[in-house]
């Protein structure tokens, strides 16, 4: 099995933080989402997706890279109605993302049969 490039471990890392802190972030929010639940079920869905790609990031699953890539155009894509900052922030973050997880030595990583535990 191909070693993970540092880059890949950290780009899943904070996709599993950024699920975490966004399903915590919610639970504080309860109330106010309470009110709408179709809402608030859509949102601690996208937060579960992004620890579900981190995770699968992390053991190099192709498949995954390619959820982590959606799961940040979904943000640059809601950001558009939000401030602009909001839409620069979430861009360049899905610039990184995509230079990263398919950079020659991830895409070694991620192309790299991997061995079932």
């Amino acid at each position: 099995m191909k070693k993970r490039p540092i880059a890949v471990t950290i780009i899943a890392v904070l996709l599993i933080l950024a699920g975490i802190g966004g399903l915590a972030g919610n639970a504080m929010h309860f109330k106010s989402l309470a009110a709408d639940h179709y809402a608030s079920v859509w949102i601690a869905a996208v937060d579960l997706l992004a620890i579900v790609a981190g995770g699968f990031v992390f053991r190099g699953r192709n498949w995954a890279r390619w959820l982590a890539v959606a799961w940040i155009a979904f943000h640059v894509v809601i950001s558009i109605w939000n401030p602009w900052q909001q839409l620069l922030m979430h861009g360049l973050i899905f610039a990184l993302f995509v230079w990263v997880l398919f950079r020659r030595d991830s895409r070694a990583f991620f192309c790299t049969p991997q061995v079932s535990a």
